[in-house]
């Protein structure tokens, strides 16, 4: 690791806590149609900067570079779990498994076929943007939950690490927020949703199924406002096969081998954000259920791992 390359990360770690402080120190003299949305692109932003730190920036040591991003401003994710989900989603075989893909939008057609109807229109609502920012945060939330009360139950010393760490993360945030400064909770809390709804237009169409395991990952040729809020990270694919590259060196690699990477992931790639929203604002861009995973006349779901 070239630490020169890390100072862009540095940089937005102090501009992001800045603004935070400013922020929240400031919550009584701005009005909360100005507080809410910005409140929501710092917590949007410091996700996307979490996800570089799990990567390896920007410290050799990743203790450290962990606790740059401890302090849970974005409150309903454990570090630790996005963490460890994220990096056992980097195994590219597993891309979209309705089963091993922590990460997956794609359920087994045989658990589809058991779903009952309400459930089925919530989940179909879902694989449209609009459906995904709205309520995908929510349903990603109960998912995550619900999985992981089961292994705390069993005893899974990892997890209730995870938790333990992030309800003191949580703490201290909360702990500021509410007797530090003068920020309604409500103005916080909905920030922290619409943070999440933000990154959910980057991951709406990250992996398609496909055969070919290179071709699962999207490009999303973008430079604007999005691209600088996702840290490039709509370069997926590029990052996919180059996972250790710094987020601020993502689009350079991507534009030195265009067209290589391009052929590499066949195609599966988007001009802009705003093509997404015209395509798929109000409009389901996958099944729920996993095309290539089973044919729907299989009735008994996979006993899941």
């Amino acid at each position: 690791m070239n630490f020169r390359d890390e100072w862009p990360t540095l940089s937005l770690l102090i501009l992001i806590y800045g603004a935070f402080f400013a922020l929240t120190m400031t919550a009584q003299f701005i009005p909360n149609y100005a507080l809410v949305p910005s409140l929501a692109l710092i917590i949007a932003l410091h996700s996307s900067l979490q996800h570089w730190v799990l990567h390896g920036h920007p410290f050799k040591s990743q203790w450290l570079s962990d606790l740059t991003v401890f302090p849970a401003i974005g409150l309903f994710v454990p570090y630790l779990r996005f963490k460890d989900t994220h990096l056992a989603h980097h195994y590219d075989p597993n891309l979209t498994d309705p089963y091993d893909d922590p990460e997956r939008n794609f359920v087994d057609c045989a658990v589809w076929q058991t779903w009952p109807a309400l459930r089925r229109a919530i989940a179909t609502a879902n694989n449209t943007l609009l459906g995904r920012m709205a309520i995908g945060p929510a349903l990603s939330f109960i998912t995550l939950y619900r999985d992981d009360l089961r292994q705390l139950v069993s005893g899974n010393l990892r997890i209730w690490r995870s938790y333990v760490e992030h309800a003191i993360g949580v703490a201290v945030v909360m702990l500021w927020v509410g007797s530090a400064t003068e920020t309604p909770l409500w103005a916080y809390v909905l920030p922290t949703y619409l943070g999440l709804s933000l990154l959910e237009i980057r991951t709406y169409l990250e992996h398609q199924a496909h055969d070919c395991i290179t071709a699962r990952s999207v490009i999303i040729e973008d430079c604007g406002p999005l691209a600088l809020l996702f840290l490039n990270n709509n370069y997926h694919a590029v990052h996919h096969a180059s996972p250790k590259v710094v987020w601020h060196q993502l689009r350079g690699l991507f534009q030195s081998r265009r067209d290589e990477l391009l052929r590499r992931n066949g195609g599966y790639s988007y001009r802009s954000y705003t093509e997404v929203f015209a395509r798929y604002f109000l409009r389901t861009k996958d099944p729920v259920p996993h095309p290539m995973w089973t044919l729907c006349n299989h009735t008994t779901p996979r006993d899941k791992k």
